[in-house]
């Protein structure tokens, strides 16, 4: 399964706001195994979320977006996938009453706007904050503050299936460049991705879909790198 993930806000552009929905959400999809192939911050503009949710709607399998939902003048997710759509944004019952009913709000302490969601899409219920999400075909719309976004995708997470992966950590004391002919051989020898991250120390993640053969692969780097020193 491979997804798309979009997150919207001027503030996000600007830097006054770090994007950890971003990261949290891929963290999540990876740990299922789905593939992640695009993370992409768009400001608060009806005609920017409209296009991106469009072209990657077509290109992927489930595109999640997060941020800009509400009744606010700079809320404009839902009008944007609404466009993306062809449909108008409508008062969605089904979340009014559950606002009501489970929410504890009375009808007039709600802003006019803040159960509209794209026509003909299904509402999903703000078990932490006011303003629902939505999901219209391949499309999840989630909210921004991340508690809210977090106990909403929980609803969703059946959704996303990829498949298994495994993998593991073999940590080398050694610049990443005087590793590059093992890695290679690795690559070579083992039907596993590999990827290479320095810090510290450098960091070799070796993944696949086999549990003994990813197994087998970080014993084998282990056994010709050096490892780091013990103050890394």
């Amino acid at each position: 399964m491979q997804v798309a993930v979009v997150t919207v806000g001027d503030e996000l552009l600007s830097g006054d706001t770090v994007n950890t929905n971003a990261a949290w959400l891929c963290g999540q999809l990876d740990d299922r195994g789905v593939d992640v192939e695009r993370v992409t911050v768009v400001p608060d503009r009806v005609a920017d979320v409209a296009r991106v949710v469009n072209e990657y709607r077509a290109e992927y399998d489930a595109v999640i977006v997060t941020g800009g939902i509400g009744p606010t003048h700079d809320d404009v997710t839902m009008d944007g996938v609404a466009a993306a759509f062809g449909r108008d944004l409508e008062e969605s019952a089904v979340a009014l009453d559950w606002l009501i009913e489970e929410g504890g709000y009375a009808r007039e302490d709600l802003v006019e706007g803040t159960a509209d969601i794209p026509a003909g899409a299904r509402p999903l219920h703000n078990e932490v904050g006011v303003a629902p999400g939505a999901v219209i075909d391949s499309v999840y719309v989630l909210p921004g503050v991340p508690e809210e976004m977090k106990a909403m995708f929980a609803d969703v997470l059946e959704s996303f299936v990829g498949r298994p992966r495994h993998r593991e950590t073999v940590h080398a004391g050694e610049p990443e460049s005087a590793l590059v002919g093992r890695l290679e051989t690795l690559r070579k020898r083992y039907p596993v991705s590999v990827g290479c991250y320095p810090g510290d120390h450098v960091r070799v993640r070796i993944q696949g879909e086999d549990l003994d053969t990813v197994a087998d692969a970080a014993d084998w780097l282990r056994d010709r790198v050096e490892p780091p020193n013990e103050e890394s």
